[in-house]
């Protein structure tokens, strides 16, 4: 069986997941005091890809008809991914209860989760630049584009799951059919305890 690898270079460390993360609920915080929206929801885009592994065209297109946020099931659908593939993508309490409360928040004049001022779907490249702007002000390498964080969920996942490649190929929605040929599904309660972890402050401060 081939080993799954990805060079350093490319995924965040843990010390800049945390900075990230300062920073984006920080400027969600005053977002919200002023009454606005753009801040707030940056904070939701970037926690949804670090804590999901969504492909940028997958959070573009994401609706709210494809979230499912209740006790039994925090999971979402992404239809038609790289290769055609729709699938199920679970997620743990924590970005339940930001999903749940940015849905209250923010103007439902859309059905995209995501909208920008002008037009009702964030495109990929406003997206980008939303990553960019946050990426630079916690002070991580230009190197980095949004696409890192999903290298980063792989990387998390994979350790949270206990090594577990099946995991990550279902999770992550691997195109390659030699990937898929190699790893069978894994039970939800497995990833559902997988992606808990991923959250827990405990496994986090693990990894530094």
């Amino acid at each position: 069986m081939s080993a799954w690898t990805i060079t350093p270079d490319k995924f965040l460390k843990p010390q800049e997941v945390k900075a990230l993360r300062q920073v984006l609920h920080a400027d969600a915080l005053l977002a919200k005091s002023r009454g606005r929206q753009i801040g707030y929801r940056d904070m939701v885009i970037l926690e949804l890809a670090l804590s999901t592994g969504l492909r940028v065209g997958e959070i573009s297109k994401l609706r709210v008809e494809d979230l499912q946020l209740t006790r039994k099931s925090s999971s979402l659908i992404v239809h038609a991914g790289k290769g055609g593939k729709t699938r199920t993508v679970q997620f743990g309490s924590g970005l339940r209860k930001i999903l749940r409360e940015y849905l209250e928040y923010r103007s439902p004049t859309s059905d995209f989760v995501f909208r920008s001022e002008r037009q009702d779907q964030m495109t990929t490249n406003a997206i980008q630049k939303v990553f960019k702007k946050k990426a630079k002000k916690a002070g991580l390498p230009t190197r980095y584009s949004i696409h890192a964080l999903r290298h980063t969920f792989c990387t998390m996942i994979y350790k949270a799951s206990g090594y577990n490649l099946r995991m990550v190929s279902q999770m992550a929605g691997h195109a390659s059919q030699n990937t898929s040929a190699l790893y069978a599904a894994v039970l939800s309660p497995d990833v559902e305890k997988a992606v808990e972890k991923l959250e827990s402050q405990e496994f986090l401060d693990s990894l530094l």
